[in-house]
């Protein structure tokens, strides 16, 4: 026989097992059961309940199938756009479908399985029971069913007891859906009768003059009548109860939204070189397809005033538009500017919002209220019905590469977005990937370029400092005389300075001079940092830490040396030199409260500190008129760097931090301070020129083979075990030898390793990888899904990362 049935992925299977499963839609569910929406299944030998996505429906065979239980969502949380892209991360990131369905959804919405218990009104063999688990069925007789935290938090019991009084039967489990983050909602209320049938109304002169103010407001919230009318609610109530309003709810947004602003939209002025790219840029989105375009423009450029011209036309063809940025720490910055220009219809998305803005946010958008939405990673996944455009602005940056499965590049899923809705990926920057510009060389992406500044700003004027000079002339400071002179000349002149280390903490690491050890983490194979702030040693890897006694934890001498030097070092070296001067530093460490990267970078654009010290996130994207002077410390150590995006990573960084000098109306000046200042490098970045950078980089690219003349496929496995570990990844490689011997001998690539990882242990785990230089292709992907086919141990688990932003 025949009948409707499900495709439905699983939640919690493994590569191994994942895959659409099929299901019966009982016909009482048909109404409910669509594609997109959440359910609960029975599966496995024990039916055990799990939760699923359905992905189609279709008629099949029904004999021998399992029912869906019962259906979550009252309508479908994902459209068939959003589900096809989930199919398509499940293809190309090598994670399972439910990966892909929890990245799309906001965190608030998702659902978890939760235990439920009830008491067993059968059980009657009260004596097997100890004195918690008589309290625990006393409870459960008298409330009813409780969830499992409700009762653990109530009667103090454990998790294990509770499961030993299902073994004893003398409990009932059940599991169920449990939404995660509850949907803001308001109490609204509208008259039941017209203004002119309230004349008939038996109503106090009083509850009449509300009823007249409901009527012409045709709804309002409570909060709202009792605002403007000052009744309390209980007279609202009273009405609503003799039937004079009508009650229901309204979805609340947690999230403030600004009204549209009151006045006209300014008009944006170009210059004639920004006119061009706008009108190339607009030919592109003109086109019916799809199109992806790179915006190539110096630091201070304009490229922001060409996408607001865009945007504009895009809202005003009533589609929706995707403005991305790599840091949340560029997200204020950006929001003020379009905020102040379209109000309420921004959305906002980013990994520092609670949970439940970022629910808000996300209905906002399905709902049809934001037109534009602006973040970080996660804004790709805004979950607009009709896409006009997407801006990726610094398209370079490795943030937008997620690390956790699914290990997807935004760029990848704006490229199916924009191919799906026939809209324009537009990529922006200074200092674009070396892929991307390959590309647009190529012709594959439509190029546009913007060679000057905006307005009156030029480039800074760039100097090198030899740092080993200064360590020979008896300065050990951290901070060379001649960036010293700089900053008390921008000091004098009341400018603003920013200064990048792109290493945070104190000291980097520690040693003891008596047994010559270096103070390592316990978890892992790397080396503790010192941070003053709390006076710790720390690992940047697992979070361990441990007080800095000044004894050597091996032969306990008490000689350690404190080397190296961090954010927090250097902040101590400007509060010595520049007594007077107000100091911000901003790092992972002092951004750790949610919404602190935004108040401390709206203090400093406020005039509230003069210096500005920090790690990379100070480096991109930022403008503030009032900065003169630039410093970068340790300019080359990223060059020594083994990945081979080493170069391409530093001479991209050096290269935005020297912009950040000079955008308003006075000159600008950049201090790079290197032991080796004759860098070829360091040279290029100096004068900006990104050309020449792109022309030597592409040389070595090619001569060996790496990105963009191939993919990179890093395949890892982790384990407590180290020879577990090292099993599984001779084994996935002997699969692959074996493979490519049968039925596979056509696909190319060279394998590097398998070998240990850079950092062999990270948090008690052992980790080993390949390196695999390939084309991601179809059938490249099938063999190496039937390569990690293995009989893993319950601790070793396998991971796959194509094109990475680092192979370390």
């Amino acid at each position: 026989m025949t009948g409707l049935t499900a495709l439905i992925a699983l939640d919690g299977a493994t590569l191994a097992y994942d895959k659409l499963y099929t299901y019966v839609i009982p016909p009482v569910l048909q109404s409910a059961a669509l594609p997109g929406c959440r359910v609960t299944v029975p599966f496995g030998g024990g039916n055990i309940k799990k939760q699923g996505m359905i992905f189609r429906t279709e008629n099949a065979e029904l004999k021998g199938l399992k029912p869906i239980l019962s259906v979550t969502d009252n309508k479908p949380v994902l459209n068939g756009e959003m589900l096809k892209l989930c199919e398509y991360m499940h293809e190309y990131c090598f994670c399972t479908y439910f990966d892909a369905v929890h990245a799309v959804l906001p965190a608030g919405l998702n659902y978890k399985l939760v235990n439920y218990y009830s008491a067993n009104p059968d059980f009657a063999v009260l004596q097997l029971l100890n004195d918690d688990e008589s309290s625990v069925y006393s409870y459960l007789t008298e409330n009813g069913e409780k969830d499992e935290n409700t009762i653990i938090k109530q009667l103090g019991v454990t998790e294990e007891l509770l499961c030993g009084m299902c073994e004893k039967q003398a409990l009932v489990k059940n599991r169920d859906a449990k939404r995660r983050m509850k949907d803001a909602a308001e109490k609204w209320v509208r008259s039941s009768y017209l203004p002119d049938e309230l004349e008939g109304v038996k109503l106090t002169p009083r509850q009449r003059e509300i009823a007249r103010f409901v009527s012409d407001a045709g709804s309002i919230s409570v909060k709202e009548l009792m605002y403007y009318t000052g009744v309390t609610a209980g007279v609202i109530e009273r009405l609503i109860n003799n039937g004079v309003f009508i009650s229901f709810t309204r979805q609340a947004y947690r999230t403030k939204t600004d009204s549209p602003p009151d006045y006209p939209r300014k008009e944006i002025t170009l210059t004639d070189e920004q006119e061009k790219a706008y009108n190339g840029l607009l030919g592109e989105y003109n086109k019916s397809g799809g199109s992806v375009s790179l915006l190539y423009g110096i630091t201070g450029s304009g490229k922001t005033q060409v996408f607001l011209k865009l945007v504009d036309k895009v809202s005003a063809d009533g589609l929706g538009v995707i403005v991305m940025v790599p840091e949340i720490a560029l997200t204020p910055q950006m929001l003020e500017i379009f905020k102040s220009r379209y109000g309420s219809s921004v959305a906002v998305f980013h990994s520092a919002m609670s949970m439940g803005k970022r629910m808000d946010e996300w209905q906002r958008v399905k709902n049809g209220k934001a037109k534009i939405a602006v973040g970080t990673r996660s804004a790709v996944f805004a979950p607009f019905s009709k896409l006009g455009l997407i801006i990726m602005d610094e398209e370079h940056e490795h943030t937008y590469k997620s690390e956790q499965s699914p290990r997807f590049h935004a760029r990848d899923i704006a490229k199916f977005r924009t191919a799906y809705h026939g809209g324009l990926l537009c990529l922006s920057s200074a200092t674009p990937s070396v892929e991307s510009y390959t590309a647009a060389l190529s012709g594959k992406y439509s190029l546009f370029r913007l060679t000057k500044r905006y307005g009156k700003a030029v480039l800074p004027c760039v100097e090198t400092v030899d740092m080993k000079k200064e360590i020979l002339s008896g300065n050990p400071l951290d901070i060379s005389r001649r960036l010293n002179d700089a900053i008390n000349r921008a000091l004098k002149d009341k400018k603003q300075v920013i200064l990048l280390l792109n290493r945070r903490g104190h000291n980097t690491y520690i040693s003891c001079p008596d047994c010559g050890s270096v103070l390592s983490c316990p978890n892992c194979s790397i080396s503790l940092t010192y941070h003053s702030a709390n006076n710790r040693m720390m690992c940047h890897y697992c979070g361990y830490s441990v007080p800095a006694n000044g004894k050597c934890p091996d032969c306990g001498g008490e000689h350690l040396k404190f080397l190296g030097s961090g954010t927090q070092k250097v902040e101590d070296e400007l509060s010595s030199l520049f007594p007077n001067a107000r100091i911000l530093r901003l790092d992972a460490d002092s951004t750790l409260a949610r919404d602190s990267y935004s108040r401390k970078l709206e203090a400093f654009g406020r005039g509230e500190y003069d210096i500005l010290l920090g790690t990379q996130m100070v480096a991109k994207g930022l403008d503030f008129p009032n900065v003169t002077l630039v410093g970068v410390l340790g300019a080359d150590s990223a060059t020594y760097s083994a990945d081979f995006r080493g170069f391409e990573r530093t001479f991209s960084l050096l290269t935005q931090v020297i912009g950040r000098a000079g955008r308003g109306d006075s000159a600008g000046t950049a201090v790079i301070q290197s032991l080796n200042p004759d860098s070829e490098l360091i040279s290029l970045a100096a004068k900006q020129d990104y050309d020449g950078f792109y022309k030597d980089e592409i040389m070595t690219r090619k001569l060996m083979i790496y990105p963009p003349y191939c993919d990179m496929c890093v395949v890892s496995v982790r384990s407590v075990s180290r020879s577990s570990a090292l099993e599984a990844i001779n084994k996935i490689f002997s699969n692959i030898k074996k493979l490519t011997e049968n039925g596979y001998g056509d696909v190319k690539m060279i394998i590097l390793g398998p070998a240990a990882s850079a950092v062999p242990k990270v948090n008690n785990k052992y980790r080993f990888r390949m390196i695999i230089k390939c084309r991601n292709s179809k059938k490249f992907r099938e063999m190496l899904k039937k390569a990690l086919e293995i009989k893993q141990k319950n601790d070793v688990t396998a991971a796959v990362d194509i094109n990475p932003e680092t192979v370390l």
